[in-house]
């Protein structure tokens, strides 16, 4: 391990997380499209997904080795972990692995790896059409058997992040989430964005309804026309957020860069700017481009600005 490491295992910091692939091809994936698979006959399509999934639970465990190594302790695991776990076929498949995914599922528990999820941008539950509700309702029931066979707690600890959706539609966001099945909403968590819900809207959403919120500073500042993230309204709302969670210490934010310029919402490479008061957030996702390079960034350069320790390493 290195002497940073060991620095940071010795001192109370915001632990930074990793999202989904590296930079390098450390922590890669597979998938198959829907117009291969439609092309075989069932009994193929059985094939190919049995032998994808074993490929990428090989490579989840992959993952969680990367995350051990490198000392991080928050993995995201891609949406697209199982594609096609949400058809009946793809369920018969992943459930017949049961064993297997537990396994891995438990690695990450003996390593005290958290793991999460953010369902990607088809899940809309504060859709007007009833379709895209049930349908998006189906994708957060696939992912929290995901969980389950994982092992993983039925809490915001092992959450299924998402966005609020369509905006004014407070209300109905309320009520199907009353509705969802204990596996999806002792998981679930909603994440502010730059433009359907601000963060004071969707906090009102998520106290009513004992739903954390995941803050996002750049979605924050986008959405509210700030210069910089030490704005004063920024750590004002990072507390805010906290008191959503049922744990506070397990509290999640993210940060990303505009690529281009300050209120970009493209991703930047890495991460130059951070919220002073991220000084206090337990758990960081890191959303830029080059992924671990970027939290070594951070690491190196933010984290070592708050412990001196980390001054003298690098």
């Amino acid at each position: 391990m290195s002497n940073i490491n060991q620095v940071l295992l010795s001192q109370k910091q915001p632990e930074l997380g990793l999202v989904c692939i590296t930079a390098s091809d450390a922590v890669r994936f597979r998938t198959v499209t829907r117009k291969r698979l439609l092309q075989l006959t069932e009994i193929e399509q059985e094939k190919v997904l049995r032998e994808l999934y074993a490929d990428n639970l090989k490579r989840l465990d992959k993952a969680i080795d990367f995350c051990y190594a490198n000392n991080i302790k928050l993995y995201r695991m891609t949406s697209a972990l199982f594609p096609f776990a949400d058809t009946d076929l793809g369920e018969i498949v992943l459930t017949s692995m049961s064993g297997e995914v537990g396994v891995v599922g438990d690695r990450a528990i003996d390593l005290n790896i958290r793991l999460v999820f953010h369902p990607d941008q088809f899940v809309v539950l504060s859709s007007d059409k009833p379709d895209v509700v049930k349908n998006s309702i189906k994708i957060l029931a696939t992912h929290a058997l995901i969980m389950d066979m994982l092992g993983q707690p039925r809490s915001p600890y092992a959450l299924m992040n998402i966005h609020g959706g369509k905006g004014d539609r407070s209300s109905q966001l309320k009520s199907v989430i009353r509705d969802l099945p204990e596996s999806i909403r002792s998981r679930l968590t909603f994440e502010n964005d730059e433009y359907a819900y601000s963060t004071s809207e969707l906090l009102d959403v998520c106290l009513d309804t004992a739903v954390p919120l995941v803050f996002d500073a750049h979605h924050h500042v986008i959405h509210e026309h700030l210069e910089t993230y030490n704005d004063p309204n920024v750590a004002e709302m990072l507390a805010a957020a906290r008191t959503s969670w049922p744990v506070p210490e397990w509290q999640l934010v993210h940060i990303s860069n505009g690529r281009e310029f300050f209120a970009d919402p493209r991703h930047s490479d890495l991460i130059a700017d951070m919220p002073d008061c991220y000084y206090d957030a337990p758990w960081i996702e890191v959303e830029a481009k080059f992924k671990e390079l970027a939290i070594d960034k951070l690491r190196k350069e933010w984290l070592a600005a708050k412990i001196p320790e980390l001054s003298n390493i690098v």
